[in-house]
């Protein structure tokens, strides 16, 4: 395959990932058809599948664009300069600010999302690890500037991810938001979980 002919493919691919992640805003997951997505691209369903090969296919590939906007938001958090006690912070409110604009304010893609637990498990299971990875970056930065102590910056990284699932998790928001119970504000988590990493002096 020559370059040009990789280059329209891909320039396709991401044409039609456009086209069905507006038609999923608009009408929903459910209600959206390959059919639907060809005719915006004025093309025939066969054409579509070309590319990818399945609804499915093209359900994962925009959950993985939207999820890569905020892993791209924590590795942009993870090289910044400075002290890792701010950026920590930072880092976990951005994430879960990115989630709720993307995943709860809009209730057609919390559809898309429900279905990509179910369905397409291993690419939310991928995104997991990367915002891990960012994390477990800070905390290590921390250590070694002497801002955090632990001796296991991989399982801390895990237990702070799994301590902030409720606000990471696009239905556990939701459910924060449409049946409030007792819940921390995410200042006070934070605080909370900066003073587990705290030097012991």
């Amino acid at each position: 395959m020559t370059l040009t002919a990789e280059h329209t493919e891909t320039d396709t691919r991401e044409r039609v990932l456009e086209v069905a992640e507006r038609l999923f805003r608009q009408i929903g997951y459910q209600k959206t058809t390959v059919g639907d997505i060809a005719k915006e691209l004025h093309m025939s369903p066969a054409n579509v599948y070309r590319f990818f090969e399945s609804k499915k296919a093209i359900h994962e590939g925009v959950a993985r664009g939207l999820m890569g906007e905020v892993e791209m938001a924590a590795r942009a958090i993870l090289a910044k300069p400075g002290p890792a006690t701010p950026r920590l912070r930072q880092l976990l409110t951005t994430i879960h600010r990115m989630n709720s604009e993307r995943f709860v304010g809009d209730s057609k893609l919390h559809e898309m999302v429900e279905i990509a637990m179910e369905e397409s498990w291993e690419v939310c299971v991928a995104h997991m690890q990367t915002v891990v990875e960012a994390i477990a970056g800070v905390v290590a930065q921390g250590v070694a500037s002497g801002e955090f102590e632990t001796a296991d910056v991989p399982l801390t990284a895990l237990c702070l991810c799994q301590a902030m699932m409720g606000y990471f998790h696009p239905q556990m928001i939701a459910q924060a938001v449409n049946k409030p119970k007792p819940h921390a504000p995410i200042e006070q988590m934070i605080d909370f979980l900066l003073v587990g990493l705290a030097v012991r002096k």
